[in-house]
């Protein structure tokens, strides 16, 4: 069985199917080879969204992703912001997609963390980890911004990072996205009060997620997005 259904499933907006399919997430993750590890980094997310209502968590949901952009689940958004260089990765991340005999069957954008996830589960384990690789330094990123915020979904992102063979890179250059970042990063001007903004990438190369062409899979498939978690562990499980 692939965790990569499973961490796709608790990363995606809540709904009912999702809250009562845990107990079946909690063995699904039991049932995995050295699944100790993501049993205990997603044990917190688990745990609060049972002691929830569905209302609660999708309050939650919406209030952790959807009203803070340092938390944004779209990948480029988190290196590119709203330049023209995050349309060409988008063009570039659905080539990809379809290279492998997949297409994007959802409203979603390509670079949306649940259906990258999704996809990962669905194509060779070694082709899984190479894509993971490439993408790894954003959502190392993003995995960290949301320990900062002391969010229970953070241990979705320490489970990637462990998965990982590519050691996380701090993003350089990535796009200040609100008053607040741009204060933090640069401090204020010289009267004190505004910010001293520069341009992204400025006097330096940005860190881009690269996801280079490989060869296509001779069986072409199409990609049908599980509605459930509870339908995904029923598909793996023995």
């Amino acid at each position: 069985m692939s965790i990569y259904p499973v961490l796709s499933a608790l990363l995606d907006y809540p709904e009912q199917p999702l809250l009562d399919a845990l107990d079946e997430i909690e063995a699904a993750l039991d049932a995995l080879p050295d699944g100790a590890f993501a049993t205990r980094e997603l044990a917190p997310l688990i745990a609060t969204l049972r002691a929830r209502s569905l209302v609660e968590s999708q309050e939650a949901y919406v209030a952790t992703f959807d009203r803070n952009p340092r938390h944004s689940l779209h990948l480029f958004e988190h290196v590119h912001g709203e330049s023209r260089a995050r349309g060409q990765a988008m063009v570039d991340l659905l080539d990809e997609y379809r290279n492998r005999g997949f297409d994007v069957a959802t409203s979603e954008l390509p670079d949306y963390v649940p259906l990258f996830l999704e996809v990962l589960g669905l194509i060779e384990e070694g082709d899984a980890r190479a894509l993971l690789g490439e993408a790894i330094h954003v959502l190392a990123a993003l995995g960290n911004t949301l320990d900062k915020s002391e969010s229970p979904y953070a241990g979705i992102f320490t489970v990637l990072c462990e998965l990982s063979e590519v050691e996380p890179l701090p993003l350089v250059g990535a796009p200040v996205r609100d008053m607040d970042e741009a204060l933090e990063r640069f401090g204020t001007g010289a009267d004190g009060v505004e910010p001293l903004m520069q341009a992204f990438g400025a006097g330096h190369s940005p860190q881009v997620v690269q996801f280079h062409s490989r060869a296509q899979h001779a069986a072409a498939t199409s990609a049908t997005r599980a509605a459930t978690c509870a339908a995904a562990c029923a598909k793996e499980s023995p």
